[in-house]
């Protein structure tokens, strides 16, 4: 690992580093005038419905802030995320810690002086909702702070690879038509589909409609789209769910050339449907892909096994459209 590499990573932990430290002073400051045990958790209209130990309020703020701290560093650092995309990456981390740090200080704060029950349990205490608003204020400002490094220590953008390289063909006869189609499957992604529809399920129970129902659509959502199927045939490369919607679709006729070979999620900023400078794609897993230049000069990527079949066949067909056969 080399100065560069180390910069990036502190860089990237500075701002999660500094928000636990704030966190902290401020705990140090007010925790003769905390509670036993802190309101922790709150419902839709901003009463407490759960509460938790001063010393778990430490773990917890803890391991939040060193966890984003190592997931930005380990992000920005393996010199997978480049250019105007290494800038975003570096003031999200900003804005996120920023985000973070004023609810996880705006919690120990509506706890300050708060009346306690017989367990020593914050009597009276709510969230006003106005703290979501100054927080995303707060992060708002700190993803403007975190663009002064990214411009102070920029990454180069890598330059475009050459798809022509490896532009294998299918041999196809005269007026034969041919399409190929593989599942994209993902091992953890089925999983958190589900936890996320079963905690939005669990959260209609117990709280009501309001703040189970957004989860719970999410959850269907990816549940859709935990196994999309990849197409290639004389229409392009369409990626699909279970449903007809969501659908990603890149015409034939748009696309120049074709390769197969390893992609890092990483290197379109994670896991999903990605838009980088330069580039989309929908990245299921790491592994091998199939990677389509367009006539624009952007790359569209999608992660799915037997993709040097698929990218073949695309090259084929797109031979076929240039010369009308």
């Amino acid at each position: 690992m080399n100065r560069k590499t180390i910069g990036r990573a502190a860089l990237a932990a500075l701002p999660f580093l500094l928000a636990l430290a704030v966190d902290l002073i401020l705990y140090a400051a007010w925790r003769d005038r905390l509670p036993a045990r802190v309101a922790s958790h709150f419902v839709g209209n901003g009463r407490a419905d759960d509460y938790a130990d001063r010393g778990s309020y430490l773990v917890v703020t803890a391991v939040l802030f060193v966890g984003m701290a190592a997931l930005w560093a380990a992000m920005s650092a393996n010199g997978k995320v480049r250019g105007r995309s290494y800038a975003l990456t570096l003031a999200g981390g900003y804005g996120t810690a920023a985000f973070l740090g004023y609810l996880m200080a705006a919690v120990l704060y509506i706890n300050v002086d708060a009346a306690v029950d017989a367990e020593g349990a914050a009597l009276d205490v709510s969230f006003p909702m106005w703290h979501l608003a100054a927080a995303l204020g707060v992060g708002a400002a700190g993803f403007a702070v975190g663009l002064l490094p990214a411009r102070l220590f920029p990454v180069p953008e890598e330059p475009s690879e050459d798809l022509t390289a490896d532009a294998e063909r299918i041999a196809l006869a005269d007026g034969e038509v041919a399409g190929w189609g593989r599942s994209a499957g993902s091992r953890w992604l089925p999983a958190v589909a589900a936890a996320t529809a079963v905690g939005g399920v669990a959260l209609i129970a117990t709280t009501g409609w309001v703040s189970g129902l957004p989860l719970l659509v999410v959850g269907l959502l990816l549940a859709t789209f935990s196994r999309p199927y990849v197409t290639v045939d004389r229409r392009g490369i369409t990626v699909s769910g279970l449903l007809p919607w969501p659908r990603v679709r890149v015409p034939l006729d748009r696309i120049e050339t074709a390769a197969s070979r390893d992609i890092s999620p990483l290197e379109y900023g994670g896991w999903g449907y990605r838009i980088r400078p330069g580039r989309t794609g929908v990245m299921i897993r790491s592994g091998e892909g199939i990677v389509a230049r367009l006539a624009n000069g952007r790359d569209f990527a999608v992660t799915v096994d037997d993709s040097a079949t698929g990218a073949a066949l695309l090259n084929t067909l797109i031979d076929r459209r240039r010369t009308g056969h």
